[in-house]
């Protein structure tokens, strides 16, 4: 069920990307939506050291889950971010400060009691200071791509 639900989001949220999101929009927040991407990717390493996080299966379906959320949701959702909020600096962190208590809360614990993941050495607060944190490094990044836009 999980991966089922790993795929078609990605594909049904890639698709509305796509299809809605103006190039315009695309090509200007692309590199900054990659290098947050890529910081992500470089946290869930670390999580094979810190066990912050586990997911059945092992080791290939914790990669996979990861890379599935990382460049699923994560990704299309800070392009629409980036797209709605530009020139609006408070609206950008409210919103983000909203989507980071909407994951680490409610969803968090949807996605494990579906079987997404289990958080192992975090709790739902211990996640929202993960996210909390990563965010403000984005908003940092994303600053330096809106003053030279």
């Amino acid at each position: 069920m999980a991966n089922f639900f790993r795929i078609v989001n990605a594909i049904i949220l890639w698709a509305i990307v796509i299809k809605f999101l103006p190039k315009k929009s695309l090509k200007r927040y692309l590199p900054v939506t990659l290098f947050c991407a890529g910081n992500l990717l470089i946290l869930s390493l670390l999580n094979f050291i810190f066990k912050w996080w586990k997911v059945k299966g092992g080791t290939k379906f914790l990669i996979f889950d990861d890379l599935a959320f990382i460049y699923g949701p994560f990704f299309t959702m800070n392009l629409w971010v980036f797209h709605f909020t530009y020139g609006k600096f408070s609206i950008y962190a409210l919103t983000n400060l909203i989507m980071d208590l909407l994951f680490a809360f409610p969803l968090s614990a949807l996605f494990q009691k579906i079987g997404h993941y289990k958080l192992n050495k975090l709790n739902s607060l211990g996640l929202f200071i993960y996210v909390l944190c990563f965010r403000i490094i984005k908003l940092r990044i994303s600053n330096d791509v809106r003053k030279r836009s």
